[in-house]
């Protein structure tokens, strides 16, 4: 698989410098498989919870971790793509993955509100959690291919810069 070369990089030279440099990149690193790691594990609570309608308590303690965890990673995302592209939300080499973001984080805060506010049935809760969580699914992935056009962006710039002699 090859970057389209009728796109744009998607970092500049100058955004991947700042993007090597700051703290922030390790920070999105360390958090995104914990995220991954807090959403299994809430997976198998929430399904479990519905096809046995034990633990419920457990499942949405574990939905609420993970709604904490998402907003953590949301808010350490933001301050890394102002560092990065020099705004909060919405760069255009990350637009659509935060606009799903979006979608994810309001779905994660409806399920918020329907706990706290006794919104809905036990089961219907469960069922946002799901869609919450079948979303963030679809986000990570758009992430993932990011990361994986981040790297073959790289590698196209290696080669080009050793078969001109320029420094990469």
């Amino acid at each position: 698989m090859r970057p389209d070369p009728a796109r744009p990089p998607l970092y500049t030279p100058e955004e991947r410098a700042r993007r090597d440099a700051t703290i922030w990149t390790l920070v999105q690193g360390l958090l995104a498989p914990f995220q991954f790691l807090v959403f299994l594990v809430s997976l198998f609570l929430v399904l479990r919870y519905l096809m046995t309608g034990a633990g419920y308590e457990a499942a949405t303690i574990s939905v609420v971790i993970k709604t904490l965890v998402l907003y953590t990673i949301m808010v350490t995302g933001s301050i890394w793509e102002k560092v990065v592209f020099g705004k909060w939300l919405f760069a255009p080499a990350f637009f659509w993955e935060d606009v799903v973001s979006m979608g994810v984080i309001a779905l994660h805060t409806l399920y918020l509100f329907a706990v706290l506010f006794g919104i809905g049935s036990s089961t219907w809760q469960m069922g946002v959690a799901l869609l919450a969580y079948a979303i963030y699914v679809v986000n990570a992935a758009q992430f993932v291919w990011k990361l994986r056009m981040a790297r073959l962006q790289s590698e196209a710039e290696s080669r080009s810069g050793a078969m001109t002699g320029a420094p990469a």
